[in-house]
């Protein structure tokens, strides 16, 4: 889904997904209703010393609505850059702040594995929304009863804010109670094993989550139930990937292959393949340079009755991305699962020395997996 960019804060790209942008109003119109403003200015009353009259706010109540919205997503904003704040202690760059219908999501450059440093990057959101809470409510003491309005959406955002870190608490992976519950257990656990707990507790809570949307009819908590599990599951198989390829270089995934000639037929091509047990070949120019790469693939898209006419040139795919053959394997893995191509480049000090396929990552974590217990 597209995002728009407001603006920067401290470097870090600040993003409203469209998602938001649909919502937006709809929430205003639930919190302006006649009957959720009477409910909001009854719990506003119980946990701040002001007096509010929801009669006198149903007349604005749109203004009441924007104001309450708006005012919403900016304390989750604020909330992400709790999170931004203490990972700059750490010299964690924040790549961007995104604000979508289910919140927040700051993007990392990288996840810390040292306990400490998750525990305070994931509790600093929650603590700022407390914290977000208790401006709110010194706030309230210098607004006169004659601004119902103000008086109206600055309390609702301190109970909200609340609602909020504790909502956040709950460790329900990957929110961050459930990233607070990672790091505690990678105290005693290891990296990989403390994740897969989480994560499995994680996706209890987002069954809850859909059996009580089913119930009370609620689609935004059948959303945040296919989230969590949905990233709950994709992290912990992220992690365990990492820790399979942990010491592994580009480099160590390169096989020894014979370069394919460009002016080769397909005929030519296909028994080479074969005897390589590859799906994918390097090709050279008349100079012998690396240019690209040929696959199975490609060869798909051609007549078997071509092949003796059909050079490999006219197959190759030379948009490949170049990895560096000293790169972690995983992060190399990351790069390339983003490309659109099922094989990369790999180099050294500007030449190329090899080609590289998610085939070959596969390979190695079949190998590893023999070797582990997961």
């Amino acid at each position: 889904m597209r995002n728009f960019t407001l603006g920067n804060i401290w470097g870090i790209p600040i993003r409203v997904n469209i998602s938001l942008l649909v919502f937006l109003p709809i929430l205003a119109y639930l919190i302006g209703s006649g009957e959720q403003l009477a409910v909001y200015a009854d719990l506003i009353e119980g946990v701040a010393p002001v007096t509010i009259d929801a009669a006198e706010l149903v007349g604005q109540r749109w203004t009441v609505g924007i104001l309450a919205a708006v005012g919403l997503f900016v304390s989750v904003g604020i909330h992400e850059l709790g999170h931004s704040w203490t990972a700059m202690r750490y010299g964690i760059q924040t790549e961007s702040i995104t604000l979508w219908i289910l919140g927040g999501l700051a993007s990392f450059s990288e996840m810390p594995r040292e306990w400490n440093r998750e525990f305070w990057i994931a509790i600093a959101g929650p603590i700022t929304s407390f914290l977000v809470a208790g401006v709110c409510l010194l706030a309230l003491t210098a607004f006169p009863v004659s601004a119902p309005v103000v008086v109206f959406v600055v309390g609702w955002l301190a109970v909200t804010n609340v609602v909020l870190a504790v909502f956040n608490l709950l460790p329900a992976f990957p929110m961050d109670g459930g990233r607070v519950l990672r790091a505690l257990l990678s105290r005693w656990l290891s990296y990989t094993r403390a994740t897969q707990v989480a994560a499995r507790i994680g996706t209890i809570f987002a069954v809850l989550f859909a059996v009580v949307g089913v119930l009370a009819f609620s689609p935004i908590l059948l959303l945040l139930a296919f989230f969590i599990y949905g990233a709950a599951t994709s992290e912990s198989k992220m992690v365990v990937i990492s820790e399979l390829l942990s010491d592994l270089t580009v480099a160590d995934l390169l096989t020894e292959i014979e370069p394919v000639d460009g002016d080769e037929t397909l005929a030519d091509l296909f028994p080479r393949l074969l005897a390589a047990r590859r799906t994918d070949l390097p090709v050279v120019d008349a100079s012998g340079r690396v240019v690209g790469a040929v696959t199975a693939d490609a060869m798909r898209s051609v007549n078997t009755a071509d092949y003796e006419t059909t050079r490999v040139d006219d197959l190759v795919t030379t948009d490949l991305s170049r990895l560096d053959a000293d790169m972690d394997a995983f992060d190399a893995l990351v790069e390339l699962s983003q490309s659109r191509s099922e094989v990369a480049l790999a180099e050294r000090d500007g030449a190329v020395v090899g080609v590289v396929s998610r085939s070959d990552f596969a390979a190695a974590l079949d190998l590893r997996r023999g070797k582990q217990p997961f």
